[in-house]
């Protein structure tokens, strides 16, 4: 049974009393989070990477330390494995420029899964476009599930990159990131994983997954916002061209061109957000000392009880799996005859945050058949209490709304 209660952690839920269960979108923020950014606009504030002073040295120190903090969070062979990015998608539409763009032709195929946020969908429809190559979709069933069939038809000889979300962020499930890594590099392919919703929930290797890219977000595991990462194998990193040119990322520049700097800075142009990487850092450093295996147990419970409740709520469908194991934290669901905003508006009026919507993955809802959500997703700091008021509000939205039921 959960004990413990982390609220107690977060500013934010000490001082409003809001139901927070939307940390899908974005997480709340440690204390020791807030704090670390605050203690290096304090003591370190200056342009990193650029100056011989104190100042500048300290805040270059504090900044590739927060790279360290990462390359061990993911089990990285080296920092120059890690590229400081805004976020998910910022790291993603750098490998759809830089390794897409000058990797792929006509002909060729991206192998995409329908489950994807839109964020994993348009940087590969750009590609796409710019090269001649074609998005392939791999179709899911309702659980989310992936069949080897559907994975055999859609990776084959043709298929020049892979991109798939650890865990969809609309059905919570968990994709075989192992299976489809070694189906993608059995035909020469590149596995692109968006970790933005897995690196939260559970622990990430890097290598173990055999990823050449993955790409997660400071903002949705209790950093910073503005703050991203991209993993990628040193070598890929090395023969790829710079998504932005501009201060920091060269070694030289000519009136005629320039030399790039070495890894990872080539891919890091102009004024670096320092004090988010140090926020960052703080935030992993967090996540470690409570331990994956204590988040995933406080989590599975939330979520259990969460869909346990709602399955004793006519007119109530919850999306994906029927296992709460295999949603991570996120249960999605409809309304008999309720639009997913007016539940939201409903919730909002109880104090519960919730998201309606698509939630960015279009392409899923429809071919689902479902079109809009509403969306709860849990973190470990979430109460059983919380769970149960919100179960509450859900069993009254019908009658809320004039159904008399």
């Amino acid at each position: 049974m959960i004990e413990k209660n982390y609220k107690e952690d977060f500013p934010l839920l000490q001082t409003n009393k809001t139901i927070y269960i939307d940390n899908a979108a974005t997480a709340q923020k440690p204390a020791v989070v807030i704090e670390a950014e605050k203690r290096f606009y304090e003591e370190s504030n200056a342009n990193p990477l650029r100056g011989f002073y104190p100042l500048s040295l300290a805040a270059t120190e504090a900044y590739e330390d927060a790279r360290k903090v990462v390359r061990d969070f993911i089990h990285a062979d080296s920092e120059k494995e890690i590229i400081f990015t805004r976020n998910t998608t910022e790291s993603l539409n750098l490998v759809a420029y830089s390794y897409a763009c000058s990797h792929l032709k006509a002909g060729d195929e991206i192998a995409v899964s329908i489950m994807e946020h839109h964020s994993n969908i348009l940087p590969w429809q750009m590609a796409a476009r710019m090269t001649g190559a074609t998005v392939r979709y791999l179709n899911c069933e309702k659980d989310g599930t992936l069949t080897d069939e559907t994975l055999a038809a859609g990776i084959n000889e043709k298929t020049k990159l892979v991109a798939i979300g650890q865990v969809s962020n609309v059905l919570g499930c968990v994709n075989p990131i192992k299976k489809i890594s070694k189906l993608a590099h059995a035909v020469g392919a590149v596995i692109v994983v968006d970790a933005a919703q897995s690196a939260p929930h559970m622990p990430i290797d890097v290598k173990d997954l055999d990823a050449d890219f993955l790409a997660f977000s400071g903002h949705k595991l209790m950093g910073p916002m503005g703050i991203g990462v991209l993993y990628g194998k040193e070598a890929l990193l090395e023969e790829m061209p710079p998504f932005m040119t501009g201060g920091e990322m060269i070694q030289s520049v000519t009136t005629e061109g320039a030399v790039w700097a070495e890894l990872p800075h080539k891919f890091e142009a102009g004024t670096v957000n320092a004090a988010g990487a140090a926020g960052l850092a703080a935030a992993i450093s967090y996540i470690n000392k409570i331990g994956f295996e204590t988040i995933e147990q406080r989590e599975l419970e939330l979520t259990r009880h969460a869909m346990e409740g709602l399955a004793k709520i006519p007119h109530v469908h919850v999306i994906g799996s029927e296992d709460p194991a295999n949603h991570t934290g996120i249960v999605a669901f409809t309304i008999d005859n309720v639009h997913p905003h007016d539940v939201s508006e409903i919730m909002a009026a109880d104090g519960i945050d919730v998201r309606a919507g698509h939630h960015c993955a279009q392409p899923l809802l429809t071919y689902l058949k479902v079109y809009n959500t509403t969306r709860a997703s849990f973190m470990f700091y979430n109460t059983i209490e919380e769970i149960d008021a919100f179960v509450e509000t859900v069993a009254n939205v019908r009658r809320r709304m004039g159904y008399g039921e």
